[in-house]
């Protein structure tokens, strides 16, 4: 353990999802006071009995911290957060850090950043990448932009959750701008293997087979390889739902749109993300993809009735 994260510092995590749960345990293990925050009330209270603190709001779990690290959906959730009623801006100490863990449009990083800036507290835009499994062990990657005083302050916690931190510029908006480049490959290479999968099954494949044949040739991908079991084993918890991707290829829809550059290729992976969350999958893991798939050209895939 570096001597940053020896250091007991007083941090708070608002949203105990399943990558935030994992973020939070790994700071508490690290040897840090954690108060957890999250809208359901059993999240919390999963995190008091497992050793954490817990926090009825944002402002009551940002009071008197060193740094809050924010672990929400998107930006608008991001924003509440900061400055919503009961928000961590009314209790924040000054210098102290937020740091922002959602995916979301660079400009809009930027726009908060200036604005808790102004009153005197550190803001970091730290996307993150792994997964739950990489959030509980303290493995993540981050992709972190911000000023030397947001990374200084920030750096127990960074050190206390990623196996790889990134530290791409010094304000925000290029950490948020990495990200989108890898959501990008990230929903098209999920889009492209949930379309492979079933168009084997479709020609009557040993998907199995197929999966153990690809994962050992150049067609594999990260996502093929970390997906496709969910198809094989038609098991569709969500580990990342659908609506995710619809949202993050949106954003990429709407940058590229701004910027005049044509993005073909996302937009096709949206389109099949779109169409899977109309299907009534949305809430889904995002590998419900191979499902919609399937669905449309009557492929019988594991799991199905």
């Amino acid at each position: 353990m570096s001597a940053s994260t020896s250091q007991n510092q007083r941090i708070a995590v608002i949203g105990l999802g399943s990558m935030g749960y994992g973020m939070a345990t790994s700071l508490k293990r690290a040897g840090h006071s954690v108060t957890g925050c999250d809208v359901s009330a059993d999240a919390v209270a999963r995190f008091v009995k497992d050793g954490g603190a817990g926090a009825t709001t944002p402002a009551e779990a940002a009071k008197g911290a060193d740094i809050v690290v924010s672990v929400v959906v998107n930006a608008a959730q991001t924003e509440a957060i900061l400055f919503g009623k009961d928000g961590v801006a009314e209790t924040l100490p000054k210098d102290s850090v937020f740091i922002s863990s959602a995916t979301m449009d660079p400009d809009v990083a930027r726009r908060l950043a200036k604005q808790l800036e102004a009153t005197g507290r550190n803001y970091l835009d730290a996307p993150i990448s792994g997964g739950a499994q990489r959030a509980a062990q303290g493995e993540l990657t981050i992709l972190a932009s911000g000023s030397a005083a947001a990374f200084a302050k920030a750096r127990p916690a960074l050190d206390a959750m990623a196996a790889k931190l990134y530290e791409l510029g010094d304000a925000a908006g290029q950490g948020a701008a990495f990200k989108m480049i890898n959501q990008l490959l990230a929903g098209v290479h999920i889009a492209a293997a949930s379309e492979a999968i079933a168009f084997a099954a479709k020609q009557g494949l040993d998907i199995r087979k197929v999966y153990e044949v690809i994962t050992a040739s150049a067609g594999n991908s990260w996502m093929f390889e970390n997906r496709m079991p969910h198809v094989l084993n038609g098991d569709y918890t969500p580990r990342s739902a659908v609506e995710i991707f619809v949202k993050d290829l949106g954003i990429i829809q709407d940058m590229a749109r701004s910027a005049r550059f044509p993005v073909p290729v996302s937009a096709a992976a949206l389109q099949m993300f779109l169409m899977t969350s109309a299907a009534g999958m949305g809430r889904d893991d995002d590998a419900s993809v191979a499902r919609m798939y399937a669905q449309v050209t009557g492929v019988k895939l594991p799991g199905d009735k």
